[in-house]
């Protein structure tokens, strides 16, 4: 090995290669300073004075399936200029670290497409390396996301365990990347990202949330010139939930024949009609299930007929198709039916201003699906806030995210 390959296959220069040494199954590099090179760690300056060595050990990139060490006698030095007596920079390491930065890079860049088993395994280091690296590494380019130039954000919680444990997401829907974790659900989770946003003074143009009172106050208190927008997914949602519950509210009261028709019928009320399968007769058992129970069919023919808002041309023609819906909900004489006019009615605008601004927090679900596959990945995370720092690059990750 010549000085020269140190610089075009490791990036290192300054140094000299001086002898190869092979310990169990590992390359070894001995390299020395330049002694023509030596500057002054403080003031880079030249007037310094030899001052002994100390024996270091740094772990560099593999040379195929073998691992491979950087051995160096790092000097000492005293500053005739400074008056202090420190180790030099080294210029391919930073302080304090066993490896150098090109393998720091190195798994940096297997981290992006594999899991930290899977890296420290191919590497033949420990997991807890691969972690110091990754957290260092998540530090620096994470921990705080530029906010200056925001337009459009999308705010959702997700689950991330047993105990009912929470974390509010914050999502920049026009780079995908996540802009704030904070723990909890509540309005408090979100305290530390509006003090941020104030002092980044970006002009947010709409939000994207679900229709939670915590969420809504929170925004309209800190964002008040930013339109908030309900998210549609969410809302068919909050239908689907309250139209199953009818369904078992039904089902209790039937008689016999009754509980056997609308027994297994759930995911058939929820299901997109197109979807129905011929097959199975989905198509079939569901018409029977509406033609025994008028209060069924009606939610369930309206719930279709409310699909259909977001599909309106404009603005003005949503909010006659909303009225309409609203009006037929309420004489429709089912108290669920009712319950939920009364709901758009009370959110009608943050239902409209999709048609200002059509934008879901439907991405900011997708991440949440990504985040519990990590954490799935990972047995679960101990040290939160190095999930934390996970979730910030997520939108960076390149292996396949599966369960």
């Amino acid at each position: 090995m010549s000085t020269s390959i140190l610089y075009h296959g490791f990036g290192i220069y300054g140094y000299r290669y001086t002898r190869t040494e092979y310990q169990q199954g590992a390359l070894v590099f001995s390299i020395e300073k330049d002694p023509t090179s030596l500057r002054c760690p403080c003031c880079k300056g030249i007037q310094v004075i030899r001052k002994g060595t100390t024996l270091r050990w740094f772990h560099t990139l593999p040379i195929g399936n073998k691992q491979v060490y950087l051995k160096l006698q790092v000097p000492r030095v005293m500053c005739r200029a400074c008056g202090i007596v420190r180790q030099i920079t080294l210029g391919f390491a930073d302080a304090r670290r066993t490896y150098t930065r090109a393998f720091q890079r190195y798994v940096v860049e297997l981290s992006k497409r594999m899991t930290i088993r899977d890296v420290a395994r191919h590497l033949g280091i420990g997991w807890d390396t691969v972690k110091e690296v990754l957290r260092t590494y998540l530090s620096s380019r994470f921990s705080r996301p530029d906010l200056k130039n925001l337009d459009l954000i999308a705010i959702d919680e997700i689950s991330i365990g047993k105990g009912h444990r929470y974390l509010t997401v914050v999502l920049d829907l026009l780079s995908g990347a996540v802009l704030f974790v904070g723990d909890g659900r509540d309005a408090d989770s979100l305290t530390p990202f509006w003090k941020r946003l104030k002092r980044a003074k970006p002009k947010i143009r709409a939000v994207a949330i679900d229709m939670s009172p915590a969420y809504v106050a929170a925004v309209s208190a800190n964002l008040p010139t930013a339109a908030i927008v309900f998210d549609h997914f969410d809302l068919i949602k909050l239908f689907n939930d309250k139209l199953s519950k009818l369904r078992r509210e039904l089902q209790q009261k039937a008689e016999s024949v009754g509980k056997k028709v609308l027994k297994g019928t759930r995911w058939l009320l929820l299901k997109n009609p197109d979807n129905l399968s011929d097959e199975r007769n989905e198509k079939q058992r569901l018409e029977e299930a509406l033609r025994l129970n008028s209060s069924l069919a009606t939610a369930y023919y309206l719930k279709e007929d409310l699909r259909q808002l977001w599909d309106e041309l404009n603005k003005s023609a949503a909010r006659v198709f909303l009225d309409d819906w609203i009006a037929r909900a309420t004489a429709s004489g089912v108290s669920m039916l009712r319950k939920f006019a009364k709901t758009l009615d009370s959110h009608r605008e943050g239902i409209l201003a999709y048609f200002d601004f059509p934008i879901s927090t439907g991405p900011l679900e997708g991440t949440n699906n990504k985040i519990k596959t990590l954490q799935k990945q990972a047995y679960g995370f101990r040290d939160m806030d190095f999930f934390k720092l996970k979730i910030y690059a997520l939108h960076e990750t390149r292996y396949a995210l599966i369960g």
